[in-house]
């Protein structure tokens, strides 16, 4: 690896639960940091919420030129965060893109909340005296907790909205991707405003556990497991939970679609990151007629797909972020083998210090198979035939995920069709894994994967507030007199 990459050990002055992290490329341990204790995340949230008294009552275009500001500082240590990134994650490419995104997260939200959440009155249609309007109460003390797979861009996605309702914000990122945080934090400090009401600060399951418990309101990006966790925490503190889960997600090829396009997007949004994001497709179900033609090339490509391995500047396929994930594919992929599936490329681990996954096309596959039914995160292709579309729509929409999922077809109007009828909260038409990079339109989770107001277009905003209503009387009141009996006595 580069001597750029290399990122210090970290020093802490916190008393809770210590973690020695491990680089995901070569397995070794190079980096420690001691979390926040249940008594100094009080402390810290305490110090936030009294802090966000004056944030709020400070206009909009305060917050706005306030995080215009983080801006120019973010700008400015941009690539001392990619370089830390790149070392959490073990990729170079994504990571750089990864921490130009929330430059483009502050662009787009201080340029669209102004036409947002505005105050107006409405006159009532039932009683000509009466008026009413809405106010936006921000929460106090908003709750994140976000994990290991996008650490920067998902430590910052909801922060960023929240901060310009009036919110403060308390960040948890994952304990396996914790380099970043130094650097980030470092321009957050260099804009005085701000640092009173947004702290980051990574650690464990006890810290996430406290956090929720202090917060008005919790964001989790993560599994299902521990996000049943997270909204049984935050239901026993009567607080909401938004929570953004894991994801099986399917693409349906039709007899009609273009056999190049389809499998370059087939293997790009399977590939992805090695496959560890929520968005990625799992599962590929082709018509029979373009079945084997599909395999056929999609081996191809896929075989041609090298690991970023020993050079984090080469290759494409960086390693499992978090090494316990590699076991649970090689679970996954003995399970399938043992029952009948074919790996025609790929398939086995890659140690290295660290573990690594070349693309792995695997056939003969049905849904009594753990890879068809539960979330992989690696780079993993199963392929199924169908023979018409109410069948290819009866597999995808099995399961008990919903997260997105994609059609691919000879025209858009055909795919758009088929997408109607999937039971997910974004479908992306003619390519794949599109909710990653269309941010604008809201969007819900269907089933276990996930719950509460959309993190996409306005809602992501709006979901920072309470609506209060303030109903104005303009006549004279009813008197006691309104509701005495005898006026209601039968003639």
């Amino acid at each position: 690896m580069a001597t750029s990459l290399q990122h210090p050990p970290a020093t802490s002055a916190f008393s809770g639960e210590h973690f020695a992290v491990r680089n995901p490329r070569d397995g070794q341990v190079d980096y420690h940091f001691t979390a926040p204790s249940r008594s100094e995340l009080e402390d810290i949230a305490a110090g936030l919420r009294r802090a966000q008294v004056a944030w709020r009552e400070a206009s909009l275009q305060h917050r706005i030129d306030v995080l215009r500001r983080w801006r120019e500082e973010f700008a400015k240590r941009q690539g001392e965060i990619a370089a830390a990134l790149a070392v959490d994650t073990g990729r170079y490419l994504i990571a750089t893109a990864e921490a130009g995104s929330v430059l483009g997260m502050i662009d787009r939200w201080t340029a669209l909340v102004p036409k947002l959440a505005q105050e107006e009155a409405f006159p009532s249609a039932q009683q000509p005296t009466i008026s009413y309007c809405s106010q936006y109460v921000p929460y106090s003390l908003v709750g994140v907790i976000s994990p290991w797979n996008f650490p920067v861009s998902l430590c910052f996605i909801d922060a960023i909205p929240a901060l310009l309702a009036g919110c403060a914000v308390l960040v948890k990122p994952s304990e396996v991707t914790p380099r970043f945080v130094e650097p980030a934090r470092r321009a957050i400090e260099a804009v005085p405003e701000l640092a009173a009401v947004f702290q980051i600060h990574p650690g464990g399951r006890e810290a996430g556990e406290s956090l929720v418990a202090l917060s008005d309101v919790v964001c989790f990006t993560g599994s299902v497991a521990t996000g049943r966790r997270v909204a049984e925490n935050a239901a026993s503190h009567f607080i909401p939970a938004f929570l953004e889960l894991g994801g099986n997600d399917p693409m349906i090829v039709t007899a009609s679609a273009d056999l190049e396009r389809a499998t370059d997007v087939a293997l790009r949004a399977t590939c992805l990151a090695t496959g560890q994001a929520c968005q990625s497709l799992e599962r590929i179900y082709v018509h029979r007629s373009l079945y084997d033609r599909f395999v056929a090339r999609l081996v191809e490509k896929a075989a041609k797909v090298e690991p970023n391995w020993p050079d984090i500047h080469a290759g494409t396929i960086g390693p499992f972020i978090f090494g316990k994930q590699a076991e649970t594919v090689a679970a996954q992929l003995a399970d399938a083998r043992a029952k009948g599936a074919r790996i025609l490329t790929g398939g086995e681990i890659e140690d290295h210090g660290g573990k690594w996954l070349r693309p792995t096309v695997v056939v003969d596959v049905n849904h009594g198979m753990q890879i068809m039914s539960e979330e992989t995160f690696g780079p993993v292709i199963p392929v199924m035939p169908f023979d018409s579309v109410d069948e290819a729509v009866a597999l995808a929409n099995e399961g008990v995920y919903g997260l997105s999922a994609a059609v691919f077809a000879g025209t858009l109007e055909e795919a758009e069709a088929i997408g109607r009828r999937i039971d997910a909260g974004g479908i992306s038409l003619n390519d794949g894994s599109l909710t990653a990079n269309c941010h604008e339109a809201e969007k819900h989770s269907f089933k276990l994967s996930g719950m509460g107001g959309s993190r996409m277009g306005p809602a992501g905003y709006l979901r920072f507030f309470r609506r209060k209503v303030l109903i104005r009387q303009s006549g004279a009141p009813p008197t006691i007199e309104s509701i005495a009996e005898r006026n209601a006595r039968p003639a």
